[in-house]
C-alpha cells in the first residue's frame, strides 16, 4: 500500500495540552524516520519551542511545516483535531512513518485513530 498523507485523528474530547509529556519525542521520531534532522541543534530546540508554547496553552501546534520531502502538519480545521504527515507523491513510507507515530502515541496514552489520504476533505 502506498500513500500521499497519513493522518492522526484525535478522539471527540482531546486536548492539545494532552501532548505535552510526549511531543517531544514525537517530533524528534519524525525528525529522525523522515531524514529530516537539522545539523545545528539549536534549530530543533527552537521547533520544540514554538510547538511547545502552543501546547502548554492548549493551542494547536505548528508541526514541522517546512520545505522539505515530507512534511508534519497541524492543519486549521473545525471538524476534528488531527495532523498529518505528508510527501508530494505517494510511498510506502507514509504508511511506515505513520505507523510508526501512532505506536508512539498509543504508548503514550494518546487515544486516536490513523486515516489514509484524507487531504481532500481538509480543502475548503
Amino acid at each position: 500500500m502506498k500513500a500521499e498523507s497519513g493522518h492522526i485523528v484525535f478522539k471527540e474530547k482531546f486536548r492539545w495540552k494532552s501532548l505535552k509529556d510526549c511531543f517531544e519525542d514525537l517530533l524528534k521520531t519524525f525528525l529522525e524516520e523522515t531524514d529530516q534532522v537539522p545539523d545545528d541543534d539549536e534549530i530543533v530546540q527552537m521547533f520544540l519551542r514554538i510547538n511547545m508554547m502552543d501546547i502548554e496553552k492548549n493551542r494547536k501546534p505548528e508541526g514541522f511545516n517546512r520545505r522539505g520531502r515530507i512534511r508534519m502538519v497541524f492543519p486549521n480545521t473545525s471538524t476534528k483535531k488531527e495532523f498529518y504527515i505528508r510527501s508530494d507523491s505517494k510511498t510506502t513510507e507514509i504508511i511506515r512513518i505513520t505507523e510508526k507515530l501512532s505506536r508512539f502515541l498509543k504508548k503514550a496514552g494518546v487515544p486516536h485513530t490513523v486515516e489514509w489520504d484524507q487531504l481532500k476533505h481538509l480543502q475548503v
